[in-house]
């Protein structure tokens, strides 16, 4: 569970507003793009320190702040003097264990997601939380690793494809809220798979490993619920939001988004009561398991009954006994358990016990 959670301990006691860093650092060091762009216009760079970029967002068009790490608490106290952010958002960026929330201040709305990734080689779900601002002309988007889901919208933004290029920041903002939760359904499809791989496992051969599977896509699915759920309210917030910096037209798609968010949430209900399901089938697998190996020895014994009677009765020292003297009583007694044994295998099997 370690890499589910974060330490909070290390924000303890201090005032609010304190600048901290709380999680693990994924980058070593800071990486910053800039996109700005408007009908006609685009240009992008790669620089070291966000002053160059932030300078943009005052210019006509629409300016996109992109900062891969967060461990660099300097540069995210300089960004927020140049853009006038409020001391708890810069807080918030700072801490990755935020839960998905939007904060509509006077001039800018912070909206925090998550973006979730599937490590192949650990088989499991690994996250990183990204920061949005909306500023009039101007997005910010801070996140843990240099790794998105946001190049189909870069793409688009440079071959100026569809309307992102003649809209405003607000139109950016919902595109990378969109790509965002459109990466969810990859990842639910992964555990997809490995859910309907678990049930055929459960169903031919359960294993305690098998088990231990549930229970790991179990935690996955409470810490994706977790992410997934307040998103809803986030996005019907800033659906419903009477901000001058979302456009009437831009709330519009902001619908499609909360529609998607909607089935994303199903999705991972469902699962959840699946995997729930998965420990009663567990059980039951177990149970006809062993009801079959019972059968196996139980028939076994049955058949040895009257074969122990006959030897029992045969292995008595009494003198007069007349089969004792025959030339084939020992041949005789053999046919007869032989007999015996085939005539109660034919039973089982016509009752299907077999």
């Amino acid at each position: 569970m370690r890499y589910l959670t974060t330490r909070r301990s290390e924000k303890a006691g201090l005032p609010p507003g304190t600048l901290v860093h709380i999680g693990e650092r994924k980058l070593d060091q800071v990486i910053v793009r800039c996109m700005a762009y408007d009908e006609t216009r685009f240009e992008e760079r790669q620089v070291e320190a966000p002053a160059g970029c932030l300078a943009l967002a005052g210019k006509p068009g629409v300016t996109w702040v992109d900062v891969c790490g967060l461990h660099d608490v300097d540069m995210i106290e300089q960004i927020g003097k140049q853009l006038h952010l409020h001391p708890l958002t810069l807080e918030d960026v700072l801490h990755t264990g935020q839960r998905p929330k939007l904060e509509d201040f006077d001039d800018y709305i912070y909206v925090v997601l998550k973006m979730f990734y599937f490590d192949e080689d650990a088989h499991r779900i690994t996250q990183e939380q990204v920061s949005l601002i909306l500023g009039s002309n101007y997005v910010l988007s801070i996140q843990e690793m240099e790794k998105d889901v946001f190049d189909p919208v870069r793409e688009r933004i440079r071959k100026s494809k569809g309307r992102l290029r003649r809209s405003g920041a607000d139109y950016l903002l919902y595109a990378l809220i969109d790509a965002s939760v459109d990466s969810y359904f990859s990842i639910l499809e992964r555990i997809g798979e490995q859910i309907e791989e678990i049930e055929n496992e459960m169903l031919d051969n359960p294993e305690t490993g098998t088990l231990h599977r549930v229970h790991e896509l179990k935690r996955e699915m409470i810490f994706l619920r977790k992410s997934v759920w307040p998103l809803r309210e986030v996005i019907g917030s800033l659906e419903r939001d009477e901000s001058d910096l979302m456009q009437e037209s831009t709330q519009l798609f902001l619908r499609d988004v909360y529609d998607h968010t909607l089935q994303a949430a199903d999705t991972v209900e469902t699962y959840r009561d699946m995997l729930s399901g998965m420990l009663d089938l567990y059980l039951s697998s177990i149970s006809n398991k062993m009801n079959e190996v019972m059968k196996v020895l139980t028939i076994i014994a049955t058949v040895f009954i009257p074969l122990t009677f006959i030897a029992g009765i045969y292995g008595m020292n009494f003198e007069y006994m007349p089969e004792l003297k025959w030339p084939w009583g020992y041949l005789a007694v053999w046919g007869l358990m032989i007999m015996i044994g085939i005539a109660m295998l034919i039973y089982f099997r016509r009752k299907r016990w077999l």
